[in-house]
């Protein structure tokens, strides 16, 4: 039997997973943080997506997106 894997590994079959997801994970947040485009205001895009969500046919959804 296998020995259990590390919490960090846990959620993967195989460290070589764990390792590969982790690889590309860091390589996206690196990429977001040298991207030089400007910010968006949180206000701008809360009202986007309250728009959004506005025309889906779920009532429902609308509501998650106050506060």
């Amino acid at each position: 039997m296998n020995a259990p894997l590390s919490s960090t590994t846990s959620e993967f079959e195989t460290a070589e997973a764990a390792e590969t997801y982790n690889h590309w994970f860091r390589a996206k947040v690196l990429a977001s943080l040298n991207d030089d485009r400007p910010a968006h205001p949180h206000e701008t895009v809360m009202a986007k997506l309250k728009k959004i969500v506005a025309v889906q046919p779920d009532d429902h959804a609308a509501d998650s997106m106050e506060g």
